[in-house]
């Protein structure tokens, strides 16, 4: 059995759909550049009103991947 070694990146994930799609971008623009994605942590959730709407949803997002042996 070997131990493995894990890193994380936060990154802020952003939609006009909603927390989810922000959620999904963050994690989709992520996979372009880093291999082998295992978790992820919502760190904050928030958003742009336009009105009474909300205009922009904004979700910090902390992206783990296991580093390579």
């Amino acid at each position: 059995m070997s131990d493995h070694i894990y890193k994380r990146v936060e990154v802020v994930g952003t939609s006009t759909v909603s927390s989810d799609d922000a959620i999904q971008n963050a994690i989709r623009k992520t996979s372009e550049t880093v291999r082998g994605l295992r978790w992820f942590e919502v760190i904050e959730l928030r958003g742009d009103i336009d009105g009474n709407e909300i205009a922009h949803w904004q979700a910090t997002v902390r992206i783990g991947f296991r580093l390579d042996d």
